[in-house]
């Protein structure tokens, strides 16, 4: 889920506002996890390194969502590397400067708590996906996921980045997402597309 924006000033009381370019590093696999971290703008790319040096991408985060959350865990160690893929701007805070807010606001402390439960429940799909789904389904199960995560039909995501993240050739991608066009599941537009028919492409996840 998305944090919401009403949200913010408590990350920007309890933390503070550093600011990645692309390429950039946030932090790496085994590094300390000590601060939690918000997106106020841009993308970051989650991934692993297998033992063959390949690079694994798990996920692509946006604004409202949160990464890091390792740092709840006492002397945890990163289990991913974070890599700005645009203009970042993130609010950086440790753990224990967020428990005050979490007395004040209830709705808060809930807020955390379900997203990290989300997390949770997106490794376990995406599991399911890598190994059950054929790329329709996977396809398919990630723009849904996407459109409930961020509560629109506008996923702003491009192909290369669904791509990457499903672990499919951008070829594939971009040929799956034209057949949804000329079903008139979705429309593709610049770096994003809009889900037009959700209730057909959860028929055909769910057949």
């Amino acid at each position: 889920m998305k944090i919401k924006k009403e949200f913010f000033p408590y990350f920007e009381k309890a933390g503070r506002k550093q600011i990645y370019y692309p390429s950039d590093l946030i932090y790496m696999q085994e590094d300390e996890a000590d601060l939690i971290y918000l997106i106020i703008k841009g993308k970051v790319k989650v991934y692993v390194m297998n033992s063959n040096g390949k690079e694994v991408t798990m996920d692509i985060l946006q604004e409202g969502q949160i990464f890091g959350e390792s740092a709840f865990i006492t002397d945890a160690k990163r289990p991913t590397t974070i890599e700005a893929l645009t203009h970042v701007e993130l609010l950086a805070c440790y753990p224990t400067q967020l428990y005050p807010y979490f007395q004040q606001s209830q709705e808060f402390m809930v807020a955390i708590f379900q997203s990290l439960s989300q997390t949770c429940d997106y490794l376990t799909n995406m599991i399911k996906r890598s190994y059950t789904y054929n790329r329709y389904e996977k396809i398919i199960a990630f723009l849904l996921g996407r459109m409930d995560l961020h509560q629109s039909s506008i996923i702003n995501y491009t192909h290369e980045e669904i791509a990457s993240i499903l672990g499919l050739s951008r070829v594939t991608v971009t040929k799956v997402l034209n057949e949804f066009v000329k079903e008139g599941l979705i429309e593709i537009r610049y770096k994003s597309l809009i889900i037009k028919d959700k209730k057909k492409l959860y028929s055909l996840l769910y057949k």
